[in-house]
């Protein structure tokens, strides 16, 4: 594995550690101002990833996947990031702090809706992260060292389309309700 690769799995233990942090500050030790802090410190991980695989493909690097998931993950992150953030926070306040109401399992067109919004999200997560990788391709101006990036695209492009799809046939086959089961 190389450099980047380890700056991508720092980053992904380094964001999910940040919600924990800021969700704790918040809700255990009672300190809402400094858990919102921390929790909007953590556009910073994302920023530092950029940094470090800019500056390893402008010292000479040739791309390889790592150095293509950085655009992806900066994507989704920006896009999905408040949307995980609320998630990990519902759970938090139900399951740890025994507050607030049980997050909920939607079933239906509700379902259907919020998947639609997922996936319209990986739409937005999609729109940040191709222009940076032409960015990227553009400013290297060495098709043989930026080849991995349009594997990555084509294989995004892929992901997305599939993405859609699974979102819209909620709308024909909704999900349905659990029943409860007789034992």
């Amino acid at each position: 594995m190389n450099f980047v690769a380890y700056i991508i799995i720092a980053c992904e233990i380094s964001f999910w550690a940040a919600i924990l942090v800021g969700l704790v500050t918040r809700y255990i030790f009672k300190r809402k101002t400094l858990g919102l802090f921390i929790l909007a410190l953590i556009p910073l991980i994302d920023v530092i990833l950029l940094a470090v695989t800019a500056i390893d493909l402008y010292h000479g690097a040739t791309a390889t996947v790592a150095h293509s998931i950085a655009p992806l993950y900066i994507g989704i992150s920006l896009a999905f990031g408040k949307s995980m953030i609320q998630w990990a926070d519902e759970r938090f306040q139900y399951y740890v702090t025994k507050q607030g109401p049980k997050p909920i399992r939607r079933t239906g067109y509700p379902h259907a809706i919020h998947s639609m919004k997922g996936s319209l999200r990986h739409v937005v997560a999609f729109a940040i992260g191709v222009p940076m990788i032409f960015f990227v391709k553009w400013y290297i101006d060495s098709p043989e060292r930026t080849l991995e990036f349009d594997n990555t695209l084509r294989l995004w492009t892929i992901i997305l389309g599939v993405d859609l799809l699974i979102s819209a046939s909620y709308f024909i086959w909704p999900r349905p309700k659990r029943t409860a089961s007789k034992s």
